[in-house]
């Protein structure tokens, strides 16, 4: 079984204490530029290809964030959040690659040892992943000389996963740039299970932008607050069973005012290309907005509201047209089955993550697949820790999927190697040490 070693506990505690929240969790600075040179540092063999924020051009393709649009104006804010490539063995040789996000959520908790579990921001997503990773490589490199050699791995340290970015600035320009592998592990945690699923979302912004007034004469505006609590309660009850989250809604704080004006949140999750989803959620909020003018048509308080909510309320999408991934794939199944990793079961839901950009790339088998959980490790809450126990275990996953892929690499349909596009080759790599 692989190791993981003292050492590789002690890299993860650095990792750890190195704060990688990002500007979209509303912390600042995140150290992403040093976590990636302790981590490449770190991988004994390998060598950098790409160590560089995404171009300012990602933030022009379709089904970026409004709120990650919005940051990125700050040239700052790409500049603070690079993308690391690690490659170990030939250009040309049949891929392997694996994604590890070493940023995290806001929260910063400095790491904590003892002896059998890991404590700290990061500690199961992903940071200790990321560290199993490696561990997982350095067995399979040692009982199989052709892991390096005749097979290349592939590791894509990213930043952009955690603060609603979706990868946008991560995971997809290295994809688009050819960054990937005939397999793509994508290291979270499920419970060392892989799973060939991964949902997207998409958040509805519905705005109500009346005219407010005083509380002595509340009939004189539009009650935003009343309107916004309504459709809240109307689409919970039309929305029920679809993963629909009514999130945020925000008037005002005063006791002593009408607030014509304000903003309820919705976030969609869906396994498809959402465009149902996204349709039910606009014609449920005409609907309740239609509803709303028949209830409160005859309250002289709500009256004018009740008139004009067709006409004050509207719906845009803040984020929207982002990919899902659901693909079977038989070739992929029977690696799993060959290298004694087990599926996550059909049942149960998926989850979001980076993976959702392999949706659509040919000739390339896509999982997700890491230790732990993320409920049952409090990942983005206090006191998140990871078992070694479960990294050890993923790092002998890694280990015995590397070396079955090393036995039938050449029987992969239609296969897809890891070689960018001539442009975005570099003309020499940068060997780290």
């Amino acid at each position: 079984m692989a190791e993981f070693t003292d050492t590789d506990a002690a890299l993860l505690l650095r990792l750890i204490n190195l704060p990688t929240a990002g500007p979209m969790e509303g912390v600042e600075p995140a150290l992403l530029w040093e976590a990636q040179y302790l981590y490449a540092d770190a991988a004994s063999g390998f060598s950098v290809v790409h160590h560089a924020p995404a171009d300012r051009s990602a933030m022009d393709l379709p089904g970026v964030p409004a709120a990650v649009r919005a940051a990125a104006q700050d040239p700052t804010f790409l500049a603070n959040q690079p993308n690391l490539v690690l490659r170990l063995g030939p250009a040309d040789a049949p891929t392997v690659m694996f994604n590890v996000h070493l940023d995290t959520v806001a929260g910063h908790e400095r790491g904590g040892y003892d002896g059998c579990v890991i404590h700290g921001r990061g500690a199961v997503d992903a940071k200790g992943p990321a560290v199993a990773l490696l561990a997982g490589v350095r067995d399979a490199v040692r009982r199989d000389p052709r892991v390096g050699t005749e097979v290349s791995v592939l590791i894509q340290a990213v930043a952009g996963e955690e603060g609603g970015a979706m990868g946008t600035f991560g995971t997809r320009p290295l994809v688009n740039a050819g960054y990937y592998g005939a397999l793509n592990v994508f290291c979270e945690p499920t419970g060392l299970r892989y799973l060939t699923r991964a949902t997207a979302s998409a958040t509805a912004r519905v705005r109500v932008a009346g005219t407010g007034s005083i509380d002595d004469r509340p009939g004189d505006g539009h009650n935003a607050t009343v309107l916004l609590g309504f459709l809240a309660q109307h689409l919970a009850a039309r929305l029920a069973g679809t993963k629909a989250c009514i999130a945020g809604l925000h008037t005002g704080t005063r006791h002593n005012r009408v607030y014509g004006g304000g903003d309820l949140l919705v976030n969609l999750a869906y396994a498809d290309n959402g465009d149902a989803l996204t349709t039910a959620l606009e014609q449920a909020v005409a609907d309740g907005v239609a509803r709303f003018g028949q209830v409160f048509a005859e309250v002289p308080e709500l009256a004018r509201t009740a008139a004009d909510a067709h006409r004050v309320t509207t719906v845009d999408w803040i984020k929207r047209g982002l990919p899902a991934l659901s693909v079977a794939n038989p070739w992929l199944d029977a690696l799993m089955a060959e290298a004694e990793v087990p599926a996550w079961p059909a049942h149960e839901p998926a989850f979001t993550c980076d993976a959702i950009w392999m949706a659509g790339v040919s000739g390339a088998a896509t999982a997700v697949l890491g230790p732990g959980d993320l409920a049952a490790n409090n990942a983005h809450a206090e006191g998140e820790f990871v078992a070694v126990a479960d990294l050890a275990g993923f790092a002998d996953q890694v280990s015995r999927v590397l070396r079955t892929f090393a036995s039938t690499p050449r029987h992969i349909p239609h296969p897809r190697w890891s070689t960018p596009p001539m442009s975005t080759v570099p003309s020499t790599e940068t060997a780290w040490r």
